[in-house]
């Protein structure tokens, strides 16, 4: 019986993506062994090698590089078939990945897409939780949710959630026990936590703690630490259960737009389209003014 001639690609497609052949098994749901066996029939078949593997890395060779680059081609063109015929039924099927920032992800964006498994019974979701920038076609990503500037490409289309104001917050016990503030320039002799990726407040106040993640500020903030400009939701969120106060209320940060972003086709897959209008009716419309 003849080899299918495209037997392996998914396995090639699942090895490349995920890194390794063990944790491309557990994607698959197959050995390891099994896993190393298709990819070598794949690499006979085809009449050379396509991944450089040792103990602890694997790369692409040269031609490794240009058969994935094509399978990702192949595999768009497929999907964009299958859209076709997908927008002509209507009903979201099919697993559906995301990408989520932490936080924000936690608090609004996970429970607007999870609440649509109540309703769309045939529906998957997958979802990845990090505020790292990602490339949605090369990861696999259906879509994502994204704080701050858009990259400037074709290849994304896009839709406004809202937008994220940043305000400085600290626990009343930190506040009790250090100097009132009542401007800008009282923030001098203070201690503040920065977030990373986002820590305008450097300037103004030594920040001894850098953490990579908004929820562990916030954490860190409510512990006592020092002071912490959060998203004014995340802020409301604990000074209503008394953990947080908020410091120079009227003073706050330039907001930054929140977007649901996905990769740009002809035809967009119910299940996007689902997803993308469940992300719309979840996110409150006034983020900016939590």
């Amino acid at each position: 019986m003849a080899t299918p001639r495209f037997d392996g690609v998914e396995l090639f497609l699942q090895i490349v993506e995920s890194g390794n052949l063990t944790e491309a098994a557990e994607r698959l749901n197959l050995t390891r062994s099994a896993v190393g066996k298709g990819l070598a029939r794949l690499e006979a078949r085809l009449g050379t090698s396509l991944l450089q593997r040792s103990t602890r890395r694997q790369r692409l060779t040269e031609d490794g590089q240009a058969y994935y680059e094509h399978c990702l081609r192949a595999l768009a063109e497929l999907e964009a078939a299958e859209s076709v015929l997908e927008s002509g039924r209507q009903q979201p099927r099919g697993r559906l990945r995301a990408s989520l920032p932490l936080a924000f992800g936690h608090h609004y964006a996970a429970p607007a897409l999870w609440g649509l498994m109540d309703h769309f019974p045939q529906l998957e979701i997958e979802i990845s939780f990090s505020d790292r920038l990602i490339d949605l076609a090369q990861e696999g990503f259906d879509l994502a949710v994204r704080i701050g500037a858009l990259p400037d490409t074709d290849r994304l289309s896009a839709r406004r959630l809202g937008e994220q104001a940043i305000a400085l917050a600290a626990s009343p016990a930190y506040l009790q026990r250090t100097c009132r503030i009542e401007s800008i320039a009282d923030l001098a002799g203070h201690r503040g936590i920065a977030y990373r990726s986002n820590a305008p407040h450097r300037e103004r106040v030594a920040s001894p703690l850098i953490l990579d993640d908004l929820q562990a500020v916030a954490d860190a903030a409510i512990a006592g630490v020092g002071l912490a400009w959060l998203p004014s939701w995340l802020i409301a969120h604990y000074v209503l259960r008394g953990q947080l106060q908020a410091v120079l209320p009227d003073h706050r940060e330039q907001p930054m737009p929140i977007h649901v972003i996905w990769p740009t086709a002809t035809h967009m897959p119910a299940k996007t389209r689902c997803a993308i209008d469940a992300l719309v009716a979840g996110t409150p419309s006034c983020l900016a003014g939590s």
